[in-house]
């Protein structure tokens, strides 16, 4: 008689939790699936971001569901039910504010850095948003349990003042970070140098620092006070394609038509060709100085951007040296005449 009674008593919320935990796994299984196939379909990743960020979590509410049915279903004394009906929203709450950043953080990231003046895609800018997420839901959360969050609030804003003296220096960066992201005038991905003569490509912008890496695969940490006040060289903005200059000499008895005809076909075919340069750009050569040696000359290739301008300037030499030797244009070696005068002749080297 006690088992029975023991069954009879617990069947029913047994069942709830079971059919809960049973319909988080159809869920999961098969209309969060089917959903997840129609988003793909789609040009609008912003459902992919929040199918992405919801999947695993419907299973986790579905079974918190199926626990609050079996605890009101349950003969529970009243002190005992509030106990799980409050842990219950606590664990949901929780779950939805961590799903939530997710999203939230999904969304900056997608909408960073597209289109003309979006802000770009760092660290700080995910961090903070995930930190707004997290407070909001802490506040709804205490707010949800009955506790006032005025007073936090209250103390909150006093305690702030004395933090925000001890961390000075942290404060100092994170809003000189945010400057420099607001301000749109380097942004990940931007090749820069520094006036400290510290160059590379922006991989990261923190709440505390910026980490550049050099060409040499090294990262070089600056604080963002220290970046927002120094003098910056952006080889990406206005537009990431550059000028790449190589100065050559000829011969004075070289054919300067000829010298400047061969020469831009050869920039021509290595800047279509070679990876980086800019096929529809126009090639220049420009005579400027009548050297030690020969007349010298600047050719002016258009690479993509600031890295790109070692492999096009690699391919050109090569090419445009095979391209002289084929028809007759010497680069002259260095040379210099020396005269010594003395009382009784002259002599000339």
């Amino acid at each position: 008689m006690a088992f029975s009674h023991l069954v009879h008593h617990y069947a029913a919320p047994l069942s709830l939790l079971a059919g809960g935990a049973l319909l988080g796994l159809v869920f999961e299984k098969v209309a969060l699936s089917r959903l997840q196939r129609m988003a793909e379909k789609t040009d609008w990743e912003g459902d992919d971001i929040i199918i992405a960020s919801i999947k695993g979590v419907t299973l986790l509410w579905f079974i918190l569901l199926g626990f609050y049915c079996a605890a009101s279903a349950a003969d529970l004394a009243p002190k005992v039910f509030l106990l799980v009906h409050k842990t219950l929203l606590v664990i949901w709450l929780l779950s939805a504010t961590a799903a939530l950043a997710k999203i939230a953080t999904g969304f900056v990231r997608l909408y960073s850095g597209k289109g003309r003046g979006a802000l770009p895609s760092t660290s700080i800018l995910t961090n903070i948003t995930r930190i707004a997420v997290f407070v909001l839901g802490a506040l709804i959360m205490l707010q949800s349990l009955g506790i006032s969050i005025t007073p936090l609030l209250t103390a909150l804003g006093v305690g702030g003042l004395a933090v925000a003296l001890a961390l000075q220096d942290t404060l100092t960066n994170l809003f000189a970070g945010v400057q420099i992201l607001l301000s749109r005038q380097v942004a990940q991905g931007d090749y820069v140098k520094l006036e400290s003569d510290f160059e590379g490509i922006i991989t990261d912008v923190n709440w505390r620092n910026t980490t550049i890496t050099a060409l040499g695969n090294n990262n070089i940490i600056v604080p963002n006070a220290k970046l927002a006040s120094s003098i910056i060289t952006n080889y990406h903005r206005p537009t990431a394609d550059m000028s790449v200059l190589v100065n050559m000499s000829v011969a004075y008895g070289s054919d300067m038509e000829k010298v400047e005809r061969v020469t831009l076909e050869v920039a021509t075919q290595a800047q279509r060709e070679v990876e980086g340069g800019v096929g529809d750009a126009t090639p220049l050569v420009r005579f400027n100085n009548f050297g030690d040696s020969g007349i010298q000359f600047t050719v002016v290739l258009r690479g993509r951007d600031f890295v790109a301008q070692y492999l096009l300037k690699h391919e050109f030499i090569k090419r445009v040296h095979a391209r002289y030797e084929k028809e007759g244009i010497k680069i002259p070696f260095p040379a210099r005449s020396v005269y010594l005068e003395n009382a009784e002749k002259r002599t000339v080297f």
